[in-house]
């Protein structure tokens, strides 16, 4: 049978682009979680097993391995707080990480790093030894050029044993340029893919984009390409049922975290209270309906 559309030089068939399932799950990883450091995230991911002809849900443990998750929230919600306590817990398990330093320059992120170090117990020689910075904040043509950025993230990947990616922000990189946010994400996506890394990119939300949702600076560019979104945001406590709820007094300022989908594991769907901490670390609480039943039960 002819081809629909004549095959030309500049429009070839490319064969090796098609698999069957089969083929293609025999490259496929193993799925296993990578704990977080982060209290109360690592259980909200899960798969299901078959026992007796029933399915079961077994807790994944952490993220899954592999997977690129975008973080995305207005400011001031912790997401580079969630990032820096992800890159220090992995240090402090051995294992390399990657972190690109697209808003602030390396040593002021270094700082934070030492500080999420002490309050993790992570001993200081495991950061000093497992973190690697790419200071992109400091050289525009690594902001300016995604070839020159992913060559250079290649190169520290090779040198490094690098297992771990983390950029903040992406968005960054595609500052003033939205139009191309989707061509930079997913090159960064494929890239991370292809050097089997578990990444982590920071998205910034415009103001007017509060509402917990995975919109994000360049519309869906982020939450349409990657394996999962976390959204961070916080809400003003300015009636009498939110101080009842929260247990806090009007004017305070409470956080929420959610997970807006997951496309290689299960998990929770819930809105759940965040907690950053006097020592800067996040953690993740009780969801908004279990806030409420104990506000009724009071």
């Amino acid at each position: 049978m002819r081809p629909e559309y004549p095959e030309r030089e500049e429009h070839p068939v490319v064969e090796e682009s098609v698999f069957t399932l089969a083929e293609a799950a025999k490259k496929a990883p193993k799925l296993e979680g990578v704990p977080t450091g982060i209290e109360g995230l690592d259980d909200l991911f899960f798969f299901a097993t078959l026992k007796k002809g029933k399915p079961v849900k077994q807790t994944l443990g952490g993220i899954p391995r592999y997977g690129v998750f975008n973080i995305t929230g207005i400011a001031d919600t912790g997401k580079s707080l969630m990032v820096e306590q992800y890159a220090v817990y992995q240090a402090g398990r051995g294992e390399r990480v990657a972190f690109l330093t697209v808003e602030s320059p390396a040593a002021f992120v270094a700082a934070g790093m030492k500080a999420r170090a002490q309050a993790l117990g992570v001993p200081e020689e495991a950061v000093d030894e497992n973190i690697v910075l790419i200071d992109v904040a400091s050289h525009r043509v690594l902001r300016d050029d995604i070839v020159s950025l992913l060559n250079t993230l290649a190169y520290t990947i090779r040198t490094y044993k690098v297992k771990h990616t983390i950029v903040d922000s992406v968005t960054g990189l595609y500052e003033a340029r939205e139009m191309l946010a989707r061509s930079v994400v997913r090159q960064v996506f494929n890239f991370l893919k292809k050097w089997y890394q578990t990444g982590l990119l920071v998205s910034q939300k415009r103001s007017g984009h509060e509402q917990i949702t995975a919109e994000a600076a360049g519309g869906y560019a982020v939450a349409h390409i990657v394996d999962g979104t976390f959204v961070l945001t916080k809400e003003t406590i300015d009636s009498q049922y939110k101080e009842r709820m929260y247990g806090l007094p009007l004017g305070e300022v409470v956080r929420l975290f959610r997970i807006d989908g997951c496309r290689l594991s299960g998990h929770d769907t819930s809105t759940h209270l965040l907690e950053i901490t006097e020592l800067g670390l996040v953690k993740i609480g009780p969801t908004l309906a279990e806030l409420r039943r104990r506000s009724q039960a009071r």
